[in-house]
């Protein structure tokens, strides 16, 4: 089935470096994402919370969409995700509520059967084009940079989906053969504060300052990470951190993507790394080389 893209509200604000990155690693692999035409904002998490038909309509609207399109749906942000999956599950699981929703719909002049596919942008990389495909188009070796992989709490929970719910490879995986060192980092699903940064912001620093103190002792040179709001929290507020805590943090945090296309050849501004607050003196290496197809791993 074909892949629709869908941004979500904060990949087209806040995180056009994970939006950028993500759209020019995919072309790079020949898979370039057309956009959902029309999307709207997936209600975020704390929305179902409130007003559950609301909060599905809203959902459903992308998903019928692409249902027109026979299509399904690549989310890179962790709560659209999880949101659209979550509205996805509900639904077809319970058809009167699926007939509320789709009553709701009708006043756009749509309806949903429950048919896409809610999928993870490194799902897609790893499980359908695949490891193995992708090396073939690698033209850096990654080698000599030490990577904390974080998954965040969202992506793989609450239901079992593209990858382990307590011990997720996916990232490890796909670096380690790309050259890259991933150090132990056992926090990576550990959650670093989210939306409490703006409402307890001490227990979200907190939270954020445990993840950064990890990945330091492990010897990490950056984390990378497939969350929009946990790659916010852990690099914008590191000024913060460093106030409350006495630390003097400056450590990188990148989209996989960004990391991913670093070893595909792709340039800082292709990738949007020069909108990342803090530089990683490996990976600005790495940009600067020349393309050495020869260094490729086999």
């Amino acid at each position: 089935m074909n892949h629709l893209y869908y941004p979500g509200c904060s990949l087209q604000t806040t995180h056009k470096g994970y939006d950028i990155s993500c759209r020019a690693v995919f072309k790079a692999l020949g898979s370039e994402m057309k956009e959902l035409d029309d999307w709207n904002c997936c209600g975020a998490t704390f929305y179902m919370a409130i007003k559950e038909i609301t909060s599905l309509a809203i959902a459903s609207r992308n998903l019928a969409l692409a249902e027109k399109s026979q299509s399904d749906i690549i989310a890179p942000c962790s709560s659209c995700y999880t949101v659209l999956n979550k509205a996805n599950s509900y639904m077809r699981e319970n058809k009167e509520l699926m007939g509320k929703v789709n009553e709701c719909l009708a006043e756009d002049n749509l309806s949903y059967d429950g048919t896409v596919r809610v999928r993870h942008p490194l799902d897609v990389l790893v499980n359908d084009i695949g490891v193995e495909i992708i090396k073939l188009y690698v033209r850096k070796n990654l080698s000599g940079l030490k990577i904390a992989n974080y998954y965040g709490c969202q992506i793989v929970r609450p239901e079992m989906g593209f990858d382990d719910r307590e011990n997720p490879t996916s990232m490890e995986n796909l670096f380690e053969s790309l050259g890259a060192e991933n150090v132990y980092y056992a926090c990576k699903l550990r959650c670093c504060g989210g939306m409490l940064m703006t409402t307890y912001e001490e227990t979200a620093l907190k939270l954020s300052e445990w993840l950064l103190m990890r990945a330091i002792e492990n010897g990490a040179d950056c984390i990378v990470t497939t969350c929009p709001l946990c790659q916010m929290n852990l690099e914008s507020y590191q000024k913060k951190i460093n106030k409350s805590f006495g630390t003097n943090y400056q450590i990188p945090i990148f989209f996989f993507t960004q990391i991913l296309g670093v070893a595909l050849g792709l340039s800082e501004k292709e990738l949007a790394i020069d909108l990342n607050f803090y530089k990683c003196d490996k990976v600005e290496e790495l940009l600067k080389s020349s393309t050495k197809v020869e260094q490729i791993l086999m």
